[in-house]
């Protein structure tokens, strides 16, 4: 393991420590260098705020794994490993969530979010249908950007409202919520869309 990224850990160990006792936006940069036992000049050596060095925790802790649920038999499992790493981190996921790093809470959500649901859009947009041959490349494109974009937004405020609550309720449950609204619906709203877009002649 290299130096900057053995320096990156313990930064990040030392926020993640300091979360569980004070509010994201009173964590100073002097608070968490005293607390890992480096520079300020250190720190901004890697990181250019305290923010920057939370997006690297969750995109290192939790984005690095979901490559293989980027399809739509692993998009449930994938989904249901976001929130139970939520659960298992809540008091650090909660701060941000009421603090100031909300906002760069939701945007790496819908990050994590849309880059599954992408994948699978894709790859129901493969499967044929009638007439499908004769639907622009472009407008198949800017469909499936649509459609991946909607689902990501509806299962992003799935997510707000259940952070809202505390999380508190068993992840899977959120999930099944989510499987049981999209079964079938990605794959009829590309249709739809292509045909609106661009009427197949019969």
């Amino acid at each position: 393991m290299s130096s900057s990224l053995l320096t990156k850990n313990a930064l990040a160990r030392s926020l993640k420590k300091l979360m569980l006792t004070r509010p994201l936006n009173k964590i100073t940069i002097q608070q968490l260098t005293a607390d890992c036992g480096v520079t300020r000049h250190t720190f901004y050596n890697h990181f250019q705020d305290i923010y920057e060095l939370l997006g690297w925790i969750y995109k290192s802790e939790v984005i690095e794994g979901l490559d293989k649920y980027c399809c739509w038999a692993g998009w449930k499992q994938g989904f249901l490993s976001v929130l139970r790493y939520t659960v298992n981190n809540k008091t650090i996921c909660l701060n941000t969530f009421h603090s100031l790093g909300r906002e760069h809470l939701e945007q790496f959500l819908y990050g994590v979010i849309y880059r599954v649901m992408i994948s699978v859009v894709e790859e129901l947009d493969g499967q044929a249908w009638p007439g499908q041959e004769q639907i622009p490349e472009p407008v198949r494109m800017q469909a499936r950007l649509d459609i991946a974009d909607f689902y990501t937004l509806a299962i992003l405020e799935q997510v707000i409202h259940w952070l809202r609550a505390g999380a508190n309720t068993d992840p899977a449950g959120v999930v099944d919520k989510v499987s049981r609204i999209m079964d079938g619906c990605i794959a009829r709203g590309l249709e739809h869309y292509q045909s609106a877009v661009h009427p197949v002649k019969s």
